[in-house]
């Protein structure tokens, strides 16, 4: 009976509970008290209007209770991209599950979400309790991406060669990055598939990878951060970054000079080796470059400079004999890079053959000489300088020894005499076989030749003395500015100028000539020769500028289109050559002199007009052009003689001289392609 009875009443109930569900249709009357309430949204992950969040977030709702999980299905829920229109730009697939156990739905989207984009989530009224209660209304919520960090440099750079074996591997991120994540699994470098070892740290946005040990010379590598990798807001990289780079190479010998097995090498050869890197100087020394006969070390000097190093014997090479030259394993890169292996080659220097004088000046049996004459003996080949002497070099008339100074430069001695030779007389030029080339091979016997001099010159002749040996004899400066000039048989000098302050030479070259600047140590003696020469330069141009027999004539202004004969022509102010050709006419007299007294400056125009023209047997050496202060040889001008100015002298484009062109106190400049030949 009391079963029955209970039975009845909780029929009435439930028939109580439903008269008043259907009577008030709504969970949320003060009745759900007892029947219970409807589902709602209690949290959501991410919250309302977050910012910042990650692109793999899982997309949480979590209930006050416990859901029918057959109402969760496709329609429960929806993730889209709204526009401010409140139009559906996109839907987010993915697979939605049920937590019965912490009462959350949860949403994992297909692919990753779109950074820096504002999504919509919105939980559908289908969703219902286990009583049945639905969701009395939709929920909806929003939330905004962030943006996935990038990698924004690496160092090395992605590509770049000649890395260090040393290099710390860095690369720079585009925000903070969450420190624990990087990490050895996150930052890798790798050699082909092979990862090396080494520290990851982090520091300013900054992930450094210290490699364990020295990473291996001419090997590509790749650096990687992967996605593991992720900001301080949780968001990892959008795609994993990868880049290469390739560590210093291998240090080579690219040329050696000599060449291996190189024949007919000459004793004073410097034996070069090109490197196909800069090399550490430290490391390129007598130590690391050697240079054997047989057993027997020659002993030398090794320099380097840019990728070539040098070995420099203290003495000639023998003849007819084999050398090996040598760089070791201990020479480095800049880099620290040693060569892979010992680099060896041999060379065989040329077999003895005694020198020879080919050519002098004056020539055997020459005659006319002027009396000013610079004497010259031109080899076969380069000379040992400490053999071309006064002892082996000398100049005699008869059984007089000639006074006077003997230079050697390339393969030509001169001998220089104190004292301007007396006219008409014949001097004897000896070389003895004392005189040697560069492996010690003397001359096979004494060279021996004649010359005669001319009749005694004019009395007002300009003795330059020791400046005739000069093309160009300057005091502050010699330039060619362009083109392939010339100076022909002549010497070049500058005093108190340095060599520095000769420039354009190459392309300009000088032909059975040298250069001399002050500061010169080898050869011997150079200074003293170039203060006697500026001495005598000196003394040859005040002794034209004050000369007074014959009696100067008086001329100004262009003497183009006039023929001059012998004698001093004077000039108060400036002088010109521009109408017409100078014609210079010495009527027979192979002697005849020329003097010009200009005050200030002197300038021929040439071209058409404008040169200086001998005739009559006139003859360049003879002509002196004495000039107060600056001489411009025009454009292209054909000009005879020698100029000596006070201030300076401008040799125009193509202008050409037979003479000299000597400066006291200043420059000699060559503008473009310019000739200078002895008289």
């Amino acid at each position: 009976m009391k079963t029955e009875l209970t039975k009845k009443r909780l029929w009435r109930t439930f028939l109580v509970a439903f008269s008043i569900t259907a009577i008030f249709g709504s969970c949320h009357d003060d009745f759900n008290e007892t029947l219970g309430i409807c589902p709602e949204v209690e949290a959501t992950n991410p919250i309302d209007e977050a910012t910042g969040v990650e692109m793999n977030r899982v997309i949480a709702v979590t209930f006050n209770g416990k859901l029918n999980p057959a109402t969760i299905t496709d329609q429960s829920f929806s993730l889209r991209v709204i526009n401010t229109s409140g139009a559906i730009e996109s839907s987010v697939s993915g697979s939605l599950t049920y937590d019965d156990t912490n009462n959350t739905m949860s949403f994992v989207p297909n692919a990753p979400l779109a950074p820096k984009t504002t999504y919509t989530g919105k939980v559908e009224p289908v969703v219902k309790d286990l009583m049945g209660n639905a969701l009395q209304s939709p929920y909806v919520w929003t939330f905004t991406t962030g943006e996935s960090p990038t990698v924004t440099a690496t160092d090395p750079a992605n590509l770049s060669t000649g890395i260090s074996l040393d290099k710390a591997i860095n690369a720079k991120f585009s925000a903070k990055m969450d420190p624990l994540t990087i990490k050895a699994s996150s930052f890798t470098i790798k050699n082909g598939t092979t990862a090396i070892s080494g520290e990851v740290t982090y520091v300013d946005s900054t992930a450094t990878f210290t490699p364990s040990i020295d990473l291996l010379p001419g090997t590509t590598y790749t650096g990687t951060i992967s996605v593991e990798a992720v900001n301080t807001d949780g968001i990892p990289l959008a795609n994993e970054y990868s880049w290469t780079f390739n560590t210093t190479a291998v240090p080579t010998v690219l040329s050696v000079d000599p060449a291996d097995m190189e024949t007919g090498v000459i004793g004073t050869k410097v034996v070069r080796a090109v490197f196909s890197e800069a090399m550490d100087p430290v490391t390129v020394t007598g130590a690391t470059f050697t240079l054997k006969q047989g057993n027997t070390t020659v002993a030398g000097k090794v320099t380097y400079s840019g990728t070539t190093a040098s070995f420099t014997p203290n003495n000639p090479l023998l003849p007819n004999l084999v050398y090996t030259a040598t760089i070791t394993t201990g020479a480095k890169s800049t880099s620290g890079i040693s060569l892979a292996a010992n680099y060896v080659w041999s060379f065989t220097t040329a077999p003895s053959v005694a020198p020879t004088v080919v050519s002098t000046d004056p020539h055997n049996n020459e005659t006319n000489v002027g009396l000013n004459k610079v004497v010259n003996a031109t080899f076969s080949e380069a000379m040992n300088p400490a053999t071309i002497t006064a002892m082996t070099f000398t100049l005699k008339q008869g059984a007089n020894a000639v006074n006077g100074a003997v230079t050697y430069n390339g393969t030509t001695a001169s001998f220089t005499p104190n004292n301007p030779l007396s006219p008409n007389l014949t001097y004897t030029g000896t070389i003895t076989t004392g005189a040697q080339n560069l492996t010690g091979t003397a001359l096979a016997n004494d060279y021996i030749w004649t010359f005669q001099t001319a009749t005694q010159q004019s009395a007002y002749f300009v003795d330059l003395k020791t400046a005739g040996r000069f093309g160009i004899f300057a005091a502050t400066g010699i330039s060619n500015n362009a083109g392939f000039s010339e100076i022909r048989n002549l010497d070049v000098g500058i005093t108190p100028g340095a060599r520095s302050s000769v420039t354009g030479f190459p392309p300009a070259i000088i032909v059975n000539g040298a250069i001399y600047a002050a500061d010169d140590i080898n050869p011997a003696g150079v200074a003293a020769m170039l203060i006697q020469a500026k001495s005598d330069l000196t003394a040859a141009y005040l002794f034209a500028e004050g000369a007074t027999s014959p009696a100067p004539v008086s001329v100004a202004g262009d003497q183009g289109g006039k023929t001059l004969a012998p004698g001093i022509y004077k000039s108060n102010s400036t002088l010109l050559i521009q109408g017409g050709d100078l014609t210079l006419d010495a009527k027979g007299d192979p002697n005849a002199v020329w003097i010009f007294q200009i005050a200030s400056g002197f300038t021929t125009v040439g071209g058409a007009g404008g040169n200086v023209i001998l005739s009559g047997g006139a003859k360049a050496e003879n002509i002196f052009w004495q000039v107060g202060s600056s001489a411009t040889i025009g454009d292209n001008t054909a000009f005879h003689g020698n100029v000596l100015a006070l201030t300076s002298i401008t040799m125009n484009s193509n202008a050409t001289v037979v003479g000299r062109m000597l400066v006291i106190n200043g420059a000699v400049v060559m503008t473009n392609t310019n000739i200078i030949e002895k008289p």
